[in-house]
């Protein structure tokens, strides 16, 4: 199974870091000993809204072992999408992650997409009749999170862009190259479900009905 997706569009602005706090405000004095510290004030960053360049970051994911492949476009065209479904097949082909190591023949790919018009076009239908082993499964309207490559989405956007400034679209195109290299050489299976640790178990409140004896 693989997940596929477009991230997008990102423009070469400045994105936000971690919520970075100063200890105390610019020039006001250390209070006495034994009293608190005053709140601490945000990090402030001048807006930026872009506009030096755009693109979409077409990504493909494979929750079972946690490998991810991106490349970019500047546009979310069927031509790109077919595009990338190319480079996707040979990505899997190079790395024989589909490989029956008896028969060496290649099992079926399933791929999981949601149900943009592009995703459907005849020329996806020509690359499918060309290439037999896929089978595309269309997930549910307003139903995103059935596709574990959107929380990955998460995962890259915070090491490619997060707390940082790019003045063009290239820069971006190499800050996600850069992440997707050390996103799979330190890489981790996505479960789908799976309770976060930092999310304790809600303990049962007054709502809850009595259990039979």
């Amino acid at each position: 199974m693989i997940c596929l997706d477009e991230m997008g569009p990102l423009s070469a602005k400045s994105f936000a870091g971690q919520r970075a706090v100063k200890p105390l405000p610019e020039g006001q004095p250390l209070p006495p000993e034994g009293q608190p510290l005053p709140p601490a004030e945000r990090a402030r960053q001048e807006a930026d809204y872009g506009r030096r360049g755009k693109g979409y970051v077409f990504g493909a994911f494979r929750p079972a072992t946690g490998e991810a492949f991106t490349h970019p476009y500047s546009g979310r065209t069927t031509a790109n999408w077919v595009d990338f479904l190319e480079r996707t097949d040979c990505w899997l082909l190079a790395d024989a992650l589909l490989a029956d190591a008896g028969s060496g023949e290649t099992g079926t790919i399933y791929a999981i997409l949601d149900n943009l018009s592009a995703h459907r076009a005849a020329d996806v239908l020509l690359f499918s009749a060309l290439h037999p082993r896929w089978e595309f499964v269309f997930q549910p309207v307003y139903a995103a999170y059935l596709n574990l490559i959107e929380p990955w989405w998460k995962t890259l956007r915070s090491l490619a862009l997060k707390g940082r400034r790019f003045e063009t679209w290239e820069e971006i195109v190499q800050a996600v190259e850069a992440a997707t290299v050390y996103w799979n050489a330190h890489r981790h299976p996505f479960v789908w479900g799976r309770r976060r640790r930092h999310q304790p178990r809600r303990k049962a409140g007054l709502a809850v009905m009595p259990t039979a004896a």
